[in-house]
């Protein structure tokens, strides 16, 4: 299920992740379909979203990105978490509460517009490969820090995958990527060499 019922209470908590400027609010039912995300980096995109654009009238939100049953908001360096997360819950909440969808599926959801970050269709066994091993170790845990990992593309050795939510300019990310990502699939796969990240 993708949306609130009518006087279904909302549970809202928040949970840290390892990039510092962005928190995970979770929600106690689905917001869109499993499997599904909607990456808001600005409020342009957030054209399928009322509550991405209402977040981004907060001078500090940067980016959100919804999926699951929960929502990424990313901030600016200067905030601190402490001053803001409890107005951002709040609003999240008063949101959902009045019945409103976080993500109207029926509205035209604007795709990035550089074709780098659009994710490719696998095109070969070895790509199928790679993407079911992302898809299986990867994939849980990204999400567990509120983001979503994506096959991109695999050419000369070398595999492409497009980061999103908090993963996205995390700090983190590259020694994620580097020391976790790209040793997994060295050894699974010998034909992959390098793993090399964009941000959706």
């Amino acid at each position: 299920m993708a949306e609130a019922v009518a006087n279904t209470p909302v549970n809202i908590y928040f949970e840290s992740n390892p990039n510092p400027n962005t928190l995970k609010f979770v929600v106690n039912f689905m917001l869109v379909p499993e499997g599904t995300n909607f990456d808001y980096p600005s409020p342009e995109r957030a054209t399928n979203s009322e509550l991405a654009q209402e977040l981004f009238t907060f001078p500090f939100v940067k980016g959100v990105f919804v999926m699951s049953n929960f929502i990424t908001v990313s901030k600016d360096e200067a905030t601190e978490w402490e001053e803001v997360r409890d107005g951002i819950k709040e609003h999240i909440k008063g949101y959902l509460e009045s019945g409103k969808l976080a993500v109207n599926l029926s509205q035209p959801y604007a795709e990035p517009k550089q074709e780098d970050a659009a994710p490719k269709a696998p095109v070969s066994d070895l790509d199928e490969n790679i993407k079911g091993i992302l898809d299986e170790y990867i994939r849980p845990a990204v999400e567990q820090d509120g983001g979503a990992i994506d096959f991109h593309s695999f050419e000369d050795g070398k595999v492409k995958v497009v980061l999103q939510g908090a993963c996205s300019g995390c700090p983190s990310s590259t020694l994620t990527l580097k020391a976790g990502i790209e040793n997994l699939l060295k050894r699974m796969v010998p034909e992959v060499q390098e793993v090399e990240a964009i941000n959706g």
